[in-house]
């Protein structure tokens, strides 16, 4: 049995965050310059069922049964042999690896997850389409996020940008909603430029969420009427993206990162990095992702993408990508 290897991109939301858990749609977008990777070598002299699990960015070095079976890395292994049905995989090591910055809202957690799905059936010889290799990914999901959107794990096992509406049927909570969301790919009509920025300081997703919920169910019309404005921008956006219009996003990014913050998951890096790309000539700009730290994204005009850099740089940001959607 031959190895084999499988990766999956970043991801970054462009709009809809927080308002996606609750019916509202979301825009996000593969990130291709950021990549995990997943990697499974057969043991011939090991025992069936011997997988050796590999992290070398975590420090990880275990076999499968040493694992809690919580651990997400476990969830998806299983995830895959229980679609297949396979009782024992033949002995092997696993290793994984990630160039993806860790809770920052680039979607590791997540293509970890489809990496490890992909190379694992690979190895079987049995691969899954994306719909499958998505829907297992977003069990994991519910590890690090509770209750994710599930859009993280769309966007990056299909690698394409997508509009995402999560279905929502009756249930006295997001928790206890339905979970099948529709997928629409999208054509972007002209190119445009998004600068990602990372406050270096880790996003609580699961915290953000849980926070915003508890804010849902306290003041349930006022988050609604938040979701419901994230969620026309959001429809908006798209008609610009599809329309050839890329410019018309910067006032939109403004607007929204405004939405956020009344909605309490923007921060003072987050403002800071923000107000330094609008100031450093970004067509707009606005946090993306869970809020409270991650990353922040920005519009760049044409020839502008040196400036914005430098000036997020000079604001606090650890590092930037830039990223040309489209092309």
């Amino acid at each position: 049995m031959p190895a084999f290897t499988a990766t999956a991109p970043g991801k970054i939301i462009l709009f809809g965050e927080h308002a996606v858990v609750y019916g509202q749609p979301a825009i996000a977008v593969p990130v291709m310059q950021v990549r995990a990777r997943a990697t499974i070598t057969p043991d011939i002299r090991g025992n069936a069922g011997a997988v050796r699990i590999l992290a070398p960015d975590i420090g990880l070095d275990k076999m499968l049964d040493e694992l809690d079976s919580a651990h997400a890395l476990v969830a998806a292994i299983e995830g895959v042999t229980s679609l297949l049905g396979v009782t024992h995989i033949p002995a092997c090591t696993l290793k994984v690896s990630s160039s993806i910055p860790v809770a920052s809202g680039l979607g590791s957690g997540a293509a970890v997850s489809v990496a490890v799905i992909r190379a694992l059936a690979g190895y079987l010889g049995k691969p899954l389409p994306n719909e499958q290799v998505s829907a297992l990914a977003y069990e994991v999901e519910k590890i690090y996020h509770g209750t994710p959107s599930g859009i993280d794990n769309t966007v990056i096992a299909y690698a394409h940008p997508v509009y995402f509406v999560r279905s929502l049927t009756p249930g006295p909570s997001p928790a206890g909603r339905g979970e099948k969301p529709t997928i629409e790919t999208f054509t972007i009509a002209k190119p445009f430029t998004i600068i990602i920025a990372d406050t270096g300081i880790s996003s609580p997703t699961k915290e953000t969420v849980g926070d915003v919920r508890r804010g849902w169910e306290l003041e349930p019309a006022r988050y609604e009427r938040l979701f419901a404005a994230i969620g026309s921008i959001t429809r908006a956006v798209r008609q610009a993206i599809e329309g050839g219009h890329p410019e018309r996003l910067g006032p939109l990014m403004n607007e929204n990162h405004e939405l956020l913050g009344e909605m309490g998951v923007a921060s003072p890096e987050l403002d800071r990095l923000v107000f330094a790309a609008q100031e450093s000539g970004a067509l707009g700009a606005k946090l993306s992702g869970g809020g409270r730290g991650g990353n922040m994204i920005a519009l760049a005009a044409a020839g502008s993408e040196a400036q914005i850099c430098a000036s997020l740089q000079n604001a606090g940001a650890t590092h930037t990508i830039v990223t040309r959607l489209g092309d």
